[in-house]
């Protein structure tokens, strides 16, 4: 009786039930994958490299241990690209719109589960998000794929279906920023070519955006000096334009002259991979460079991008932008002697920095275990590479310096428990798997220890 009532209560629980939804997508991607018929060679990926995968296009990564193009057939490919949809746009997201369509009518226990899984702003506002991610999603990738097919067809002479299959993977890839690629060295071969670097990284900051941003932005589109944003939306673009220029300056800076990165090519193409290499770490995982070729700098610049990652309820990991926002908030007011925290003109609740605080923590020691576990179950992996697949992994950036296939299968246990951290946030995981939660009933009296 007793577990029968700990089974109902972890049923009831949004948080917790997104994650259980989160894990079942990910063990019928792993059973799907490891089927001989989604190989290329006609034989079984296995359990280990399986479950990654599964687990890396749920969470929507993009580190691999195998070849997506070559590897996979058309099943397994088109397994992974169901994956991506289902990880981007959130499990509890996609049958709440199946729910829409059907009945019409979405009902409380449906309305908290999409609000915990897309953290959307109010319990009211979750109809309209949800319908506001069937539109966004269906325009963006459909331009998008079209667009590269395209290119690809034109301007590189693929067979048609070939040409159709590649842009439509893409663009699904690129817009629910799980940066999977067909080709072996990503997007490497098209770092000069701005038809399909630009379309793809116009998708990744849209789908970083976080769908109440987009709904909020369409909503007041008419209003143009956008008075009625939420504060939300305005840190998140606040901060995702001020990453972008940062992070453009930064990695361009850092590559301009490495002749194995940027160095033999000219400027407009150097300032063209400065802006994609700026966009794509905070959640997409493109790369139009070798990220193990990237001087010391441009991979600590990186690094600081995955782990910032995007927008909050969007399709990235990370610690999100606003929450950077928050915390930097904070520091600018307490050097500024304020007790108050605020931004655009609005005073942040104390509770919105106890909550950035925390996931920042937890984020921190996450990266931290995962790191020191790769270091020590893998041989010969330098620190800046194992703390590089880790930050990768925690903010499902998807770039690897090429470590990935060989490490340990411990270590990749980590990575699939880190990547499953990273998509869901630490906040709501742990929340998940508390069972029992309590309302303090005594209160003691405050006093502030010393801090520095």
């Amino acid at each position: 009786m007793a577990s029968h009532k700990r089974l109902l209560a972890v049923a009831d629980h949004p948080a917790r039930a997104v994650v259980s939804a989160f894990v079942a997508a990910i063990a019928i991607g792993t059973a799907l994958l490891i089927l001989p018929w989604s190989s290329s060679s006609g034989q079984s990926l296995g359990f280990q490299a399986a479950l990654f995968t599964s687990t890396s296009a749920v969470c929507v990564t993009g580190l691999s241990v195998v070849d997506a193009g070559t590897h996979f057939s058309g099943f397994g490919q088109a397994i992974l690209l169901l994956l991506m949809q289902l990880g981007g746009l959130g499990f509890m997201t996609i049958a709440s719109l199946i729910a829409i369509v059907v009945s019409r009518h979405l009902g409380l226990r449906m309305t908290l589960l999409a609000n915990r899984e897309r953290s959307a702003l109010s319990l009211g506002d979750v109809r309209r998000v949800l319908r506001g991610v069937a539109f966004v999603t269906v325009m963006v990738e459909v331009v998008i794929s079209v667009v590269l097919a395209g290119r690809f067809w034109f301007g590189y002479h693929y067979r048609w279906d070939k040409a159709l299959w590649h842009g439509v993977f893409h663009g699904v890839a690129g817009f629910t920023n799980a940066g999977f690629s067909l080709y072996p060295d990503s997007l490497e071969r098209f770092s000069t070519d701005v038809i399909v670097l630009a379309p793809l990284a116009i998708s990744v900051v849209v789908g970083g955006l976080g769908f109440p941003v987009l709904v909020d932005l369409y909503t007041h589109r008419h209003d143009r000096k956008w008075r009625g944003l939420t504060l939300h939306s305005r840190l998140t673009l606040a901060m995702t334009a001020i990453l972008l220029v940062v992070g453009c300056v930064a990695i361009g800076a850092a590559e301009w002259t490495n002749p194995a990165t940027f160095g033999s090519r000219g400027a407009i193409a150097k300032a063209t991979m400065s802006v994609f290499g700026s966009i794509t770490p905070r959640t997409a995982g493109f790369s139009v460079v070798p990220i193990g070729e990237m001087s010391d700098e441009g991979l600590f610049a990186t690094m600081v991008l995955m782990f910032i990652g995007a927008g909050s309820a969007g399709t990235s990991g990370g610690i999100k932008i606003s929450t950077a926002a928050v915390l930097g908030l904070v520091v600018w007011s307490q050097l500024r002697g304020r007790s108050d925290v605020g931004a655009f003109g609005r005073r942040i609740s104390e509770r919105a920095t106890r909550e950035a605080t925390t996931v920042v923590i937890l984020a921190a020691g996450a990266v931290f275990t995962a790191t020191v576990v790769l270091l020590a179950t893998t041989t010969s992996v330098p620190l800046t590479d194992a703390l590089f697949e880790a930050i990768s992994a925690f903010g499902t950036a998807g770039l690897s310096t090429g470590i990935t296939p060989t490490l340990s299968h411990v270590a990749q246990f980590v990575l699939i428990f880190t990547m499953l951290i990273g998509r869901l946030g630490p906040v709501t995981l742990g929340m998940a798997l508390v069972l029992n939660r309590r309302e303090a009933r005594v209160r003691y009296p405050e006093e502030d220890p010393l801090i520095g």
